[in-house]
């Protein structure tokens, strides 16, 4: 498992850079992960130009990366409190501090969220808060020119004003590019992201201890009733946390994921952002590009 996945992220980084010769390319890649340090020496081997990583602190991450300081490593956080402990474990020990920061709002994110069930909906972990307190704690504190990239719930160009208005120097979109066609997920994926409706996105338990975004089907008022079903035992050991091995509850998250992938979207965990079933139709990336700009 641990070597296929290994494998399949050298293949992904090749593909990317014959599309791309010549532009930025990126892998995002969770500290949760048991194979995580492996993934991350694997793709600055390769040449990738950043390394975005969150579920988690990525503490150790420079380290990974040592003999590839060309490499840009932007941690995910959600709040400035985060951002200063990694600063902090950084400069001590690393004597480098993050190329950027992804702030990420756990109250529209979709996927595994950075924070805790009781704290979800709470103003404090909005943009208008998190934002200007990173940015004044970077520029002020610590006199360094980071840029901050605004996440979670960024839908249409009013949005990306508004986050560079809060002082971000850009965004990422995760939930918008789904219903394109260079999205390599299954067509009836994007079909089910298509046909959502508001009331359909809800907030489960996920095996690794987070809250999770996700699309509401068959298999999550499964999860959600407390009915859903261990069909096999644990055979991946693929996350340093998953009540799934640990306990036996609720589900194996990549079995899970990787069904919805495929198409099988009523037994399957699809992850999404507060917008989804905001867009009407399949469209190619570039046009999305131009309205997103215009």
């Amino acid at each position: 498992f641990f070597e296929a996945n290994r494998l399949a992220l050298i293949d992904e980084i090749k593909k990317a850079r014959q599309l791309s010769p010549h532009g930025i390319i990126g892998v995002n890649l969770m500290v949760v992960a048991q194979d995580y340090e492996t993934l991350v020496r694997t793709a600055a081997e390769q040449g990738i130009n950043l390394i975005i990583s969150g579920a988690g602190l990525p503490l150790h991450l420079p380290e990974y990366t040592a003999d590839y300081p060309e490499v840009a490593l932007v941690p995910i956080i959600s709040t400035a409190r985060a951002a200063k402990v990694i600063c902090r474990k950084w400069e001590r020990q690393y004597k480098r501090l993050p190329d950027a920061f992804v702030v990420e709002n756990p109250n529209t994110a979709g996927g595994h969220l950075g924070a805790k069930y009781e704290e979800l909906d709470d103003p404090v972990l909005n943009p208008e808060q998190v934002i200007p307190e990173l940015v004044n704690y970077l520029e002020t504190e610590l006199k360094q020119p980071i840029p901050v990239i605004a996440a979670g719930g960024v839908w249409d160009h009013s949005d990306i004003v508004r986050m560079l208005e809060l002082g971000a120097k850009a965004v990422q979109i995760g939930t918008r590019f789904i219903t394109t066609d260079e999205c390599d997920a299954d067509i009836r994926y994007k079909e089910f992201h298509l046909n959502a409706q508001p009331e359909d996105v809800v907030v489960i338990s996920s095996p690794v201890g987070l809250p999770g975004r996700a699309l509401r089907n068959p298999f999550i008022e499964k999860v959600m009733s407390g009915a859903a079903t261990v069909e096999k035992r644990c055979l991946l050991n693929c996350l340093h946390v998953c009540r799934h091995r640990e306990t036996g509850e609720l589900y194996c998250i990549v079995r899970a994921l990787d069904k919805a992938a495929r198409g099988d979207v009523e037994n399957g965990l699809v992850f999404s952002g507060s917008n989804a079933g905001r867009s009407q139709r399949i469209m190619p990336v570039a046009e999305l590009m131009a309205e997103l700009v215009s």
